[in-house]
């Protein structure tokens, strides 16, 4: 069988992985075969999915907001892409 790839989006309160889930998505390659989130979120912060085995990709780059601005909606900061591989 070959590797399948797992991804896990985390939006967290802060820029810190210690900080809180505000939001996630998940993306299954192995089409259900591998191990799924059971709640939601599936961690309380991006530290305890560094603990159950993820591997973290990506994290958003710190972008201060325009001034005029601050309270204006837009997408969500501190975006944490992790991944981890299932045979």
């Amino acid at each position: 069988m070959s590797v399948r790839q797992q991804v896990l989006m985390l939006w967290l309160a802060s820029p810190s992985l210690e900080a809180h889930v505000l939001g996630w998505s998940f993306f299954d390659g192995t089409s259900g075969t591998g191990p799924q989130p059971a709640t939601d979120p599936p961690y309380p912060t991006g530290v305890a999915a560094l603990v159950d085995g993820w591997r973290l990709l990506q994290m958003s780059p710190m972008i201060p907001p325009t001034s005029g601005h601050e309270r204006e909606p837009s997408f969500l900061k501190h975006e944490f892409v992790f991944e981890r591989l299932i045979d």
